[in-house]
């Protein structure tokens, strides 16, 4: 967890826009498409104050997030200092901060944590390290909402083989994501499949909830694991 999550800042939008241009979107499609999935398996009427983006990179979903929730104060964490420079350069506003991975404590002070593209990044065997930390960040009965790409799709690996920082990302299936959130003490309250067709074949886009049921092949997928209450 020292290293960073990618020391590409200064390029980052444009090395991820290129791998993404297969897909005939831009990272703003997928972002605010994330965001309306997580709303929508949220509970009803979930008005968080704390809001932790682990892995916020250059800060664009901690602002996204804040958007969604303007009541709520989002803390974005990063193990790249120049990520980091990039996001209070880029970001601004009053209850938006960022902050280095290294000083993030499990005070249980966080109602929600987002994760996108994280996990992959990180070696297997430190994985549980790192769900540990969320979990001690977060309140009794707070929310991880755990976003990665679908190893399953192969549009998914071909646009991650045309991204600097992704090329050797060690991607996980869905079911392998229930299972190390369930043995880190999470239940899993919500899972999804999403992003099954580019933008050419955007008028099939309507069946995407009904895929997402019984075949696990959309681009990215979502498992939202609660902290029980006695965790």
């Amino acid at each position: 967890m020292s290293e960073p999550l990618f020391d590409f800042s200064h390029e980052y939008d444009q090395m991820l826009n290129e791998g993404l241009k297969l897909s005939g979107e831009d990272k703003e499609y997928f972002v605010a498409g994330r965001l309306m999935e997580l709303k929508k398996r949220l509970p009803a009427g979930f008005s968080p104050s704390r809001i932790l983006d682990f892995g916020c990179g250059t800060g664009g979903t901690s602002t996204a997030l804040k958007l969604m929730f303007p009541d709520a104060e989002i803390v974005g964490v990063d193990a790249s200092q120049a990520a980091l420079a990039a996001a209070r350069r880029l970001n601004a506003g009053e209850g938006l901060s960022f902050h280095d991975l290294a000083d993030l404590k499990p005070d249980a002070s966080f109602d929600l944590c987002y994760v996108n593209g994280v996990f992959h990044h990180i070696e297997p065997e430190r994985r549980a390290e790192a769900l540990a930390l969320i979990l001690g960040s977060l309140k009794a009965g707070g929310y991880l909402a755990l976003f990665e790409n679908n190893p399953w799709n192969p549009g998914t690996r071909l646009v991650m083989s045309r991204i600097p920082f992704d090329r050797d990302a060690k991607t996980f299936s869905i079911p392998q994501a229930r299972r190390m959130l369930a043995a880190a003490g999470f239940d899993i309250a919500s899972e999804g499949n999403f992003f099954y067709f580019p933008r050419m074949l955007s008028f099939l886009r309507f069946s995407e909830p009904a895929l997402s049921f019984f075949l696990p092949l959309g681009a990215q997928y979502l498992v939202l694991g609660l902290k029980k209450s006695s965790a």
